[in-house]
């Protein structure tokens, strides 16, 4: 049963206040004097909260996204200046981050600011769309490259069948949602390792391209803006693929309250994250085109292997396996931290309280982390990689978009509010104005694609009126919603979370 929510404000000090009524009563969660609090712990350091970042920006986009950005700028000057652009964006939206999370300290990233700045409504429809739609879709996409990339060195001479390619997926996907379930530790330490093996994929491209350059392979630079689409209603589409590529620097917002001294670390993490990626995109791109030209490139599905079956010989087959462990970094990162929007999304009253309950021995959340599962394996199973990559952007940069406006609405409502990092007001205008005029003229540019975004994203208006405002449901659907919470408590051994003190 959907719980009424009661509406946050913001207090002097910068957090979101309220406290979530109605709840049923825990079982078993009296626990005994000197017994630990079954609640979520604050376990990410700054080095676990940088290969959060990293580690889910760099996974399938920067393997698969070159192919889409040249796609839709029709040059190899133009691609290059739109990853710059890309990068400076990113970095715009992850600077207005860093603000919003240290000055509210609560887990849940993009919902948790649309709900004090906007309210209720448009908070819930955020979580809505990203239950259906954004965080299956995102978890589908980037497992089918791991899929792909995993089976690349076993299929040299021959096309990867699809039906193999989605059968190691959903094996890579019930993995991650088995080891965030598991633990907390154990999750953020191969995330630190799997960093590391996304840093040395990315190197072994870069440092063979660096080479051809010394060597003077630039024949593929020459009349670098020749040969490009006019038609600019396309360079929507080709943002997208590049800020599909730097998505993953909002992540360690969604778990703020897990964060050590997140005032100090969030800011950090952001900044050194976003310079390593940036700098690493922009001469992984070159690398590509000291080697492939523009017309290889569009031909190959694959553009990492390519690349290194022209320049490493033998030692290319690692290639893809680094690549699949870079995408098995980004399913990880991606689930752990939205596994927290559900939990709070939960415990404000907008989806099912199961969701806000934590094992009673691991302290995870185990039910908001295995709810994805299902939700995937459907997305996995009908959807073809380019179509799911659509339908999420949209929606997406849309309320990635509001949330950073909504800074800039909290400078003028809350001047006082206490900003322990602050930034210039038109970082965060640049970057939502740019957001929303990317979803405008996606509705021109790919009017399919986002017009199934936008549908899918306007049932959450009905679907909030239906279970969060109406509370005359019936005396059965109550109690049957009563029995079902209970008893998923009991089978996963989960009860609400201790209040911290």
């Amino acid at each position: 049963m959907v719980r009424k929510p009661v509406v946050s404000t913001i207090s002097r000090g910068g957090y979101l206040q309220g406290n979530v009524n109605g709840r049923l009563p825990s079982l078993g969660n009296k626990e005994p004097p000197g017994k630990e609090k079954v609640q979520l712990k604050r376990k990410v350091t700054l080095l676990r909260g940088i290969s959060i970042i990293i580690g889910t920006i760099i996974g399938a986009g920067i393997f698969i996204s070159p192919k889409g950005v040249l796609e839709n700028t029709g040059s190899v000057g133009t691609s290059l200046i739109i990853w710059m652009v890309c990068g400076a964006l990113s970095l715009f939206g992850a600077l207005s981050y860093a603000e919003l999370g240290t000055s509210i300290k609560k887990s849940g990233g993009h919902y948790t600011y649309i709900l004090e700045v906007f309210g209720p409504l448009p908070a819930f429809v955020r979580v809505w769309v990203e239950l259906l739609v954004i965080r299956p879709a995102a978890t589908a996409v980037i497992s089918l490259a791991f899929g792909r990339y995993i089976l690349e060195p076993f299929f040299i001479q021959c096309e990867i069948p699809a039906l193999a390619i989605k059968l190691i997926t959903a094996v890579g996907i019930t993995v991650v949602m088995v080891l965030n379930s598991m633990s907390v530790s154990w999750s953020a330490r191969i995330q630190i390792v799997l960093t590391f093996c996304k840093l040395i994929a990315i190197l072994i491209i870069i440092v063979p391209g660096v080479m051809q350059l010394i060597k003077g392979q630039t024949q593929n630079f020459k009349d670098a803006f020749s040969g490009g689409d006019s038609n600019i209603t396309r360079l929507p589409l080709a943002f997208y693929y590049g800020m599909y590529a730097y998505a993953g620097w909002f992540y360690l917002n969604f778990v703020t309250e897990e964060v050590e001294n997140p005032e100090k670390t969030i800011p950090l993490a952001i900044c050194i994250s976003m310079v390593i990626v940036t700098i690493g995109y922009v001469l992984t791109n070159v690398a590509y085109f000291t080697t492939i030209n523009a017309e290889e490139l569009l031909l190959s599905n694959a553009v990492a292997v390519t690349f290194s079956e022209r320049l490493l010989g033998n030692f290319s087959l690692a290639v893809p396996i680094f690549v699949a462990l870079s995408c098995f970094g980004s399913m990880n990162g991606g689930v752990f931290a939205v596994s927290r929007l559900f939990y709070v999304a939960s415990r404000e009253g907008h989806l099912p309280e199961i969701l806000s309950m934590i094992h009673v021995r691991k302290h995870t959340p185990l039910p908001a982390v295995i709810v994805l599962h299902p939700l995937t394996m459907i997305m996995l199973f009908s959807g073809d990689l380019e179509s799911l990559l659509n339908f999420l952007s949209f929606a997406r940069w849309l309320f990635i978009g509001l949330a950073v406006a909504g800074l800039i609405y909290l400078r003028y409502k809350c001047p006082d509010m206490h900003r322990p990092f602050k930034i210039p007001l038109f970082i965060p205008a640049v970057f939502s104005f740019t957001c929303l005029l990317m979803v405008a003229l996606s509705l021109y540019s790919d009017p399919l694609s986002t017009g199934i975004g936008l549908a899918i994203t306007l049932t959450g208006v009905p679907a909030y009126y239906f279970f969060i405002i109406w509370d005359k449901k019936p005396r059965w659907f109550r109690i049957m919603s009563e029995r079902i919470t209970r008893s998923l408590q009991i089978i996963l051994e989960v009860v609400p979370e201790e209040d911290k003190l």
